[in-house]
């Protein structure tokens, strides 16, 4: 187990699938009691062999080294919920999501290191079979300009990231008090999910001191869940529920960063917490250069089955726990939810 000391419970996962039921029940505790307080989890022994991170940070480094007009022949679509293709750096922005534009400027004038605009450019993947997810396709490079991208990208995806999902969900359930053990397994049977590389370009210290440019602003994500894998330059922040300040949680190698979405959060009667997070801007040390480096991250995000009706789990609410949402699908959550937190792009 490691010896960084943060706020984030560590989890270990040896012996979920091969240990005694002691073990795995012990698991099962851990993670519920951390995604119940905190909302996140470092998961060490987690399954995925680190050749296989080093090499899916190797190719995302590659294809950001591409040129912009070639990752411009892949955009992501207009449609801003279909997650698929290239965003160009600058093009996506978290706070969007939760303010108009002149309130998002009236709170940077007032804090512009707490509100800034995110620099970052990402590519977005999903499931593959047949060439296509249920409900969007895929935007693949020819493999003229980054051969091996697309088959290593889909390994890591099916492969490595999917059966640690269903791993931790099956974690998640032996903890949780009277929720059956299998209760996440047949509304997860799509792997609809989305995988995400990140690069927050080297800018101008200056430009970062400002405020003109951040990395990441604050944000909680829609799915069920999220996992984070982290370069070695760190600035992923947590907000501490009781003090309502940001935590670091910095790259610990041998982990990967789990937190629980919105919509699992309803899921559960609130008996697990969607947190908020943000990519801190770079702080210039006395030996640093005239910029800082870049970062890289890979996220995959977990969705239910978009088109099943989902109702809140047997087992959370009762007489004296009052049920507090009804059954909704994923799809139409997705939709109430970007509207309500943005009435101007959602109208």
């Amino acid at each position: 187990m490691s010896t960084v000391k943060s706020p984030i419970p560590f989890v270990d996962f040896d012996g979920l699938v091969d240990g005694t039921p002691e073990r795995r029940q012990e698991i099962g505790d851990q993670f519920y009691k951390a995604c119940r307080e905190v909302g996140f989890a470092y998961i060490v022994n987690h399954g995925i062999p680190q050749e296989k991170i080093d090499g899916m940070f190797d190719y995302s480094k590659q294809f950001f080294d591409l040129p912009l007009e070639t990752k411009r022949s892949i955009l992501h679509p207009a449609d801003a919920s279909q997650h698929r293709g290239y965003s160009e750096t600058g093009v996506e922005q978290a706070w969007k999501m939760y303010h108009t534009e002149e309130e998002f400027r009236e709170l940077q004038r007032k804090n512009a290191r707490e509100y800034y605009p995110d620099c970052k450019e990402t590519y977005e993947i999903g499931k593959v079979g047949n060439d296509d997810s249920k409900f969007m396709k895929n935007i693949w490079l020819e493999d003229r300009h980054l051969a091996g991208l697309r088959p290593f990208s889909t390994d890591f995806f099916m492969n490595e990231c999917r059966p640690l999902q269903m791993r931790a969900l099956h974690a998640l359930t032996l903890g949780m008090p009277n929720v059956s053990e299998h209760a996440f397994e047949e509304y997860h049977s799509y792997a609809d999910n989305q995988m995400r590389l990140a690069h927050y370009p080297s800018r101008p210290w200056e430009e970062f001191e400002s405020g003109e440019k951040g990395r990441l602003g604050a944000h909680t994500d829609f799915g069920t869940c999220t996992f984070i894998f982290q370069d070695e330059v760190g600035g992923l922040e947590v907000e501490d529920k009781r003090s309502g300040e940001y935590v670091d949680a910095p790259p610990v190698p041998g982990s990967i960063i789990f937190n629980i979405g919105d919509f699992l959060m309803r899921w559960s009667n609130d008996a697990l917490i969607s947190n908020r997070h943000r990519v801190k801007g770079p702080v210039r040390g006395p030996h640093d250069g005239p910029r800082p480096k870049s970062r890289y991250s890979v996220i995959y995000f977990c969705t239910p089955d978009k088109d099943k009706m989902i109702d809140t789990l047997p087992g959370t609410w009762s007489h004296e726990i009052p049920k507090r949402y009804e059954a909704i699908s994923p799809m139409e959550f997705s939709k109430v939810k970007f509207e309500a937190i943005n009435p101007v792009r959602g109208a």
